[in-house]
């Protein structure tokens, strides 16, 4: 059985920690897009820890973890994340990386530090993590994938002709210093010998695996309104966050994706620019962020402060319906109990006219978010196992917003830990 794990928003929902969780039942856990540009914090009897292209789940002994062939492959963040996990008392995990995964070069973070840098105020608000370069070279067939670390004479000449391409805009757009093929391709033997140990023919591994009945879980990175075709464009990732990507990102058929889960969180979060129709600002939202999460609104990946918002039903709904959800996890329902009164966003004004349908950018930018305000519960609600023994107001809040995105709320966070989890039966 293969079972997605995908964000339905900007991303930032606690993905991690629900896959943390499901993979307690899993064989293997898949990152099949996205980069170290982004992570997921997960707490468990170890302690905390920020991923950025390690799966969740890697902290199972039963597991193996597997970097798909859609992800940015950035070798030495891999690495040293392996490690510096280990160093904090987890066993070693089970990695495999795709052969047919293509590397992050230390040029593509250089050159998304200075496109950021050229753009000024009209910048995208990277992570400069390199992975719009890595993914536009990966398009233009200018990329290294990992099997091609194992033949010399390939790596030579195409090291070769990267330095013809980029340098022309280093000298020229960026005025920066030139690439040299000699420091590309020591740059490739490191990457050989780091990732050597770990290369493998993943299709055919997750082939065996379905054949096998195992259960695998594929992890998304950030959510629907991130994905590059469908999301708040051009303020987006480079890869799909789609769980229809699953299956290429993974190397596996798309029908064997049998389940769909979609995590929301009980408020609006985002890192990085782009549109926010039910975000909050000043004292409201400092709270807000203050109380929220696990130490608080801040990027795993950035540290920046994360932007906060109301929970969005407009988008949530959009957003479940792209990723094909089957059932919803809701997350960080414990963060609100301070509020006697919780806004949710049911709609936006354009122009006059109300819509629950989420529309494209151009369309976004003029958008007003529709407020609802339900009642608080005004209590603490960790700790709590059994749904039926939530406050009726906390119920109702669920229950709402449940009706408002027409997919169902199947499991409750309710608090930061592995364990905090409330099971709902449908």
């Amino acid at each position: 059985m293969v079972k997605a794990v995908v964000g339905a928003n900007w991303g930032d929902e606690g993905k991690g920690k629900i896959t943390d969780m499901l993979a307690e039942h899993a064989d293997i856990i898949v990152r099949f897009q996205g980069g170290a540009n982004a992570g997921h914090t997960i707490k468990n009897h170890y302690g905390k820890f920020s991923l950025h292209t390690l799966p969740s789940g890697v902290f199972y002994n039963h597991t193996t973890g597997i970097i798909g062939n859609g992800v940015a492959l950035d070798i030495r963040k891999l690495c040293n994340e392996i490690k510096s996990i280990t160093d904090q008392g987890v066993p070693k995990p089970k990695i495999l990386i795709s052969d047919r995964a293509q590397i992050v070069m230390s040029y593509h973070v250089l050159f998304d530090q200075y496109e950021e840098e050229r753009l000024g105020s009209k910048s995208f608000g990277s992570t400069k993590s390199g992975i719009a370069p890595f993914y536009s070279d990966k398009y233009a067939k200018t990329g290294f994938q990992v099997s091609e670390l194992f033949d010399e004479q390939l790596l030579l000449e195409k090291a070769e002709r990267v330095c013809q391409t980029k340098n022309v805009l280093l000298e020229h757009l960026y005025h920066k210093p030139l690439l040299k093929p000699e420091d590309i391709m020591a740059e490739l033997h490191e990457y050989k010998e780091l990732a050597g140990p770990y290369v493998a023919d993943v299709s055919s591994y997750l082939h065996q695996a379905i054949k096998a009945g195992k259960t695998i879980l594929l992890e998304g990175q950030l959510g629907t309104l991130r994905d590059p075709d469908h999301g708040i464009y051009p303020m987006v990732t480079s890869s799909s966050t789609l769980a229809g990507y699953g299956a290429i990102g993974a190397g596996i058929p798309p029908y064997e994706i049998s389940q769909v889960v979609t995590v929301c969180k009980a408020y609006s979060s985002a890192v990085g620019a782009g549109e926010f129709v039910s975000e909050i600002f000043g004292e409201e939202a400092e709270e807000l962020r203050r109380r929220g999460g696990d130490g608080g609104e801040y990027g795993a990946t950035t540290g920046r402060p994360r932007r906060v918002g109301w929970f969005d039903c407009v988008a949530s709904k959009y957003g479940c319906r792209l990723q094909g959800t089957t059932e919803v996890a809701f997350t960080v329902l414990d963060v609100l109990g301070y509020l006697d009164e919780i806004p949710v966003c049911t709609g936006y004004e354009i122009d006059g006219t109300v819509t629950t349908e989420f529309p494209t950018a151009a369309q976004l930018k003029k958008a007003k978010p529709v407020l609802t305000t339900l009642p608080g519960w005004k209590c603490d609600i960790t700790g709590i196992r059994d749904y039926d023994s939530l406050p009726e107001n906390c119920r109702r809040y669920i229950e709402f917003i449940e009706a408002q995105i027409e997919h169902p709320v199947t499991m409750v966070s309710n608090g930061p830990s592995r364990s905090d989890i409330i099971y709902r039966s449908r």
